[in-house]
């Protein structure tokens, strides 16, 4: 059976409006998985891919995906995230699953100081 692997590299674009990591998809056996859906759920931010979905990662591969969160509303954006997810909707030739992924500390704690720099008063 193949199964998604994420990983966040926690590393920010370097723009005070956005927030860039690489998650790895791997399918390790099976039919090959695509990706129909990537999303987040919170109020304040936009969220892009590279590629965009739908994309399909074939058995016995990976696909590095950038995903890039951007601040659109701040005072919808959520402030001091414990664990942040992204929603995620797989398909093969067997089933459709959506999926939450909680990405990790590290994830949560770059995307707040990404939001803080984004919705900062300070002009520094």
């Amino acid at each position: 059976d193949g199964g998604p692997g994420g990983r966040s590299d926690g590393r920010s674009d370097g723009r005070s409006d956005g927030f860039s990591f690489a998650v790895l998809l791997s399918v390790e056996s099976g039919p090959p998985v695509t990706v129909t859906r990537l999303a987040q759920p919170y109020d304040g931010l936009a969220m892009t891919s590279s590629p965009a979905a739908p994309f399909q990662t074939k058995s016995h591969s990976a696909r590095k995906i950038i995903v890039t969160l951007r601040v659109t509303e701040c005072e919808k954006a959520p402030r001091n995230l414990g664990l942040p997810f992204l929603d995620v909707t797989l398909r093969n030739t067997r089933a459709i699953q959506a999926h939450s992924f909680i990405l990790g500390p590290r994830y949560a704690q770059d995307l707040s100081q990404a939001l803080q720099v984004a919705c900062s008063n300070d002009s520094r």
